[in-house]
């Protein structure tokens, strides 16, 4: 099933996003700008697109397994939740984990990922007691390493 998702280019230079390979789940996006990370450094990065997703849908940015495995870059806040109604500019927040050296992407270099997802909105209920599960309460580190 395709989703209609509207795109505006902020940045005629840049590419819209684009799937790599029939089958991903992910839409590759690319930085707007020339941009460099030092070690421990996070930035800002803009994508020169802007996106309007039909109500009943949420875009999830998701960054990149081959620049964490190859050069330790992530995103702060994986995945970056883009709501239907927002029109800003798509953008996400880089950090360099390495400790000793400085990552550098050049505009219109791939720097993330877009999954667009149909979200649920809940009705949500107060009671006193909920019912009871299998897990129950058990949290952080209850089914072992």
């Amino acid at each position: 099933m395709r989703v209609r998702v509207l795109i505006k280019r902020l940045d005629e230079g840049v590419p819209l996003p684009t799937y790599a390979k029939g089958g991903d789940a992910g839409a590759d996006l690319v930085t707007a700008v020339d941009v460099s990370l030092a070690p421990g450094e996070r930035k800002l990065v803009p994508t020169g697109i802007s996106i309007a997703l039909p109500d009943g849908y949420a875009a999830f940015v998701h960054p990149r397994s081959g620049l964490a495995i190859k050069h330790g870059v992530t995103m702060v806040n994986a995945p970056g939740t883009v709501d239907a109604g927002f029109r800003g500019e798509l953008k996400m927040i880089l950090i360099n984990h390495d400790p000793q050296l400085t990552v550098t992407f050049s505009r219109g270099e791939r720097i993330a990922q877009l999954i667009i997802q149909r979200v649920e909105r809940a009705e949500f209920i107060e009671v006193k007691e909920l019912p009871g599960s299998a897990r129950g309460s058990d949290g952080f580190g209850s089914t072992g390493r």
